[in-house]
């Protein structure tokens, strides 16, 4: 062979790397001309410098043409609130998912609870690996539908890093604690605009469209919320529900709390006897039904209503048996009172308060800053902050 790539026709480097360029620009082989060594002459990829497309427009040229219509791609998307450059590599939302998972506020999640409050057992799930949970439940949904999973994994990733210590508990001893309120989605959706560090000061400047999967995640069943913008969104929400109703079984038969037995029979007739028969069932009834309300017309993401049925039913189980039963019950108490507590401490001195919250409570009033501060906390240093402010010194030297 004579040309430039002689010198390497047998290390097949160089047929490697334009086979990536054309996947990427979504070529298919017969597209490929001339030989082995052919170019990709029907893009704009040049060897000799000649106009050229970055990685990040082949890939958002490729998700162009593999998507479905009702996908939301990352070249459409609505943008962020402070303009930024784009990146020669990644699309917004895979950027939007690395500032994510390189944020504090995630990496605190491994220290927060999910339904046990600090478990001794370490096959406990947490709020981290509920959320990888979550994603891994959403993309495998999502690439079913033929949407943007990488949409799918940026709002799965952020929707509960603004999750309280002591999961629901922490949020409803806040939620009575605060004038208007506290929600975790909202709470979550404030944690990505104002409270985590960006390249832009506060804040991430995450995509308009995840801060909405993220903001819209919550709610199901008979209560009626306002669905997310885009059916990536909508899919986190169903998601969440599939992870934490099956997760939750699993870790309350773990613990003893549960038995399968007291399980409604009715339900696991439809969605299966095992953890993974159930997430199965719920995953390709979600996939298959959403396609037929596409196909109608319907720009909606769904399970079947018999699904339905059976998921709500195992929901509604747990609420009653598990999240406020007795044994939650009591630890929900205990932890009241200690997140009760700090808050009134940080009111009466606000001098204790960390630099960061206090300007927060400057700004935007001392219980906003307080609220932030300990809804940011994980279980442990929760536990550790109320113990060094309640306990003497000499009792823990």
């Amino acid at each position: 062979m004579s040309g430039p790539f002689a010198s390497v026709e047998n290390s097949g480097t160089i047929w490697y790397i334009l086979d990536r360029l054309c996947f990427l620009a979504g070529l298919s082989g017969h597209r490929i001309l001339n030989s082995r060594f052919g170019l990709c002459t029907e893009q704009a990829v040049a060897v000799n410098g000649v106009e050229s497309m970055n990685i990040r427009e082949m890939q958002e040229q490729t998700e162009m043409r593999i998507l479905s219509p009702y996908a939301c791609p990352a070249a459409k998307s609505r943008g962020r609130k402070i303009p930024e450059e784009k990146c020669d590599v990644r699309t917004d939302f895979q950027r939007d998912r690395d500032r994510v998972i390189h944020s504090k506020a995630f990496r605190r999640l491994k220290h927060k609870t999910q339904v046990f409050i600090s478990p001794d057992n370490d096959h406990y799930r947490t709020r981290l690996t509920h959320t990888l949970e979550v994603s891994q439940i959403a993309r495998t949904i999502g690439a079913g539908l033929r949407l943007n999973t990488d949409l799918i994994e940026a709002i799965a990733l952020s929707h509960d890093v603004g999750h309280t210590p002591f999961s629901h508990s922490g949020e409803e001893v806040l939620n009575a604690l605060m004038p208007g309120g506290f929600r975790h989605n909202e709470n979550s959706v404030r944690v990505l605009t104002m409270i985590e560090k960006g390249r832009t000061g506060r804040g991430l400047n995450l995509t308009e469209e995840v801060l909405d999967g993220v903001l819209r995640h919550s709610g199901f069943g008979k209560r009626k919320a306002e669905e997310a913008c885009t059916l990536e969104g909508q899919v986190i929400k169903l998601s969440d529900k599939i992870a934490y109703v099956q997760h939750d079984i699993d870790d309350s038969i773990r613990a003893g709390v549960l038995s399968m037995e007291d399980l409604p029979g009715e339900c696991l007739n439809l969605l299966g006897s095992t953890h993974s028969q159930r997430i199965s069932t719920l995953v390709k009834d979600a996939i298959e039904y959403s396609s037929k309300l596409l196909q109608s017309g319907q720009y909606a993401v769904r399970l079947s209503p018999p699904v339905q049925e059976a998921l709500s039913g195992l929901r509604d189980f747990m609420f009653e048996n598990v999240y406020f039963g007795p044994v939650c019950k009591a630890e929900r108490d205990r932890v009241s009172h200690v997140i009760e507590f700090l808050f009134r401490y940080y009111l009466k001195h606000p001098d204790k308060l960390p630099g960061f919250y206090l300007e927060i409570a400057r700004e935007e009033g001392l219980e906003r800053g307080v609220c932030d501060y300990i809804s940011g906390m994980s279980d442990n240093f929760c536990i550790n902050t109320f113990k060094d402010i309640t306990i003497p010194r000499s009792f823990v030297d």
